[in-house]
């Protein structure tokens, strides 16, 4: 593409309506033509040509080190011997950031963590012991008259032993015409005794007992 000499006003004024369609003097991008031209006008234009003068500064706005970089020639020497190094495009420091593996790793993490929790708090669980359901029962062992031996009776109740029955306190209590009756304490296991079982047994003792009834019957 030739423009003439752009020093003289011929030449620069063909560029100048050049560049009033064109942002670059070869394609899209910033190249070795526009350094040539830039170069070889040496200073910015006159006002007079306002789109080599936007163009001009467009490219003198540029590093040298990024204008030596259009051309693939040696970076330019700075004083003291020490070349001039350009700044890394933004845009590389994507390649070091994983988008889309730096959340794949915090899900996998919340995860481990989530089930090392659930592991924890089933060991913990399972060291707990048992919760044992149990009930307070009062009975009332009615004997068959006043001469039943009450403190045998009671005795005989006593000796009755079952998985989950504990015996409590005692105490006769008068019901009338010189007769009382046993009213005997128990703490028994809800899933290992069977109340009624236990006063069928209690009422084996059919020399003393002449029945037995619940008085109270709290679960604990």
């Amino acid at each position: 593409m030739a423009f003439g000499d752009v020093k003289t006003p011929q030449g620069l004024k063909e560029l100048n309506n050049f560049l009033a369609d064109n942002s670059y003097i070869s394609g899209y991008t910033p190249s070795k033509a526009d350094l040539s031209v830039f170069e070889a006008l040496g200073k910015a234009p006159s006002a007079d040509n306002v789109n080599v003068a936007r163009w001009y500064r467009h490219i003198a706005s540029f590093e040298a080190a990024e204008r030596a970089a259009w051309t693939g020639a040696p970076l330019p020497q700075l004083a003291g011997g020490k070349p001039t190094v350009a700044a890394k495009p933004a845009a590389d420091d994507d390649d070091d950031v994983d988008l889309f593996g730096s959340d794949d790793e915090e899900d996998e993490e919340a995860e481990r963590i989530k089930q090392e929790r659930v592991a924890a708090y089933a060991a913990k669980k399972s060291k707990k012991p048992a919760l044992i359901a149990k009930s307070s029962v009062l009975l009332d062992v009615k004997p068959w008259d006043d001469e039943t031996d009450m403190k045998e009776m009671e005795n005989n109740v006593r000796t009755i032993e079952m998985d989950g029955l504990l015996w409590g306190a005692s105490k006769l209590v008068p019901v009338g015409y010189g007769i009382n009756k046993l009213q005997i304490m128990c703490v028994i296991e809800d899933d290992k005794v069977s109340i009624d079982l236990l006063q069928e047994k209690i009422e084996e003792f059919e020399d003393f007992v002449q029945s037995v009834d619940i008085a109270a019957f709290n679960k604990i």
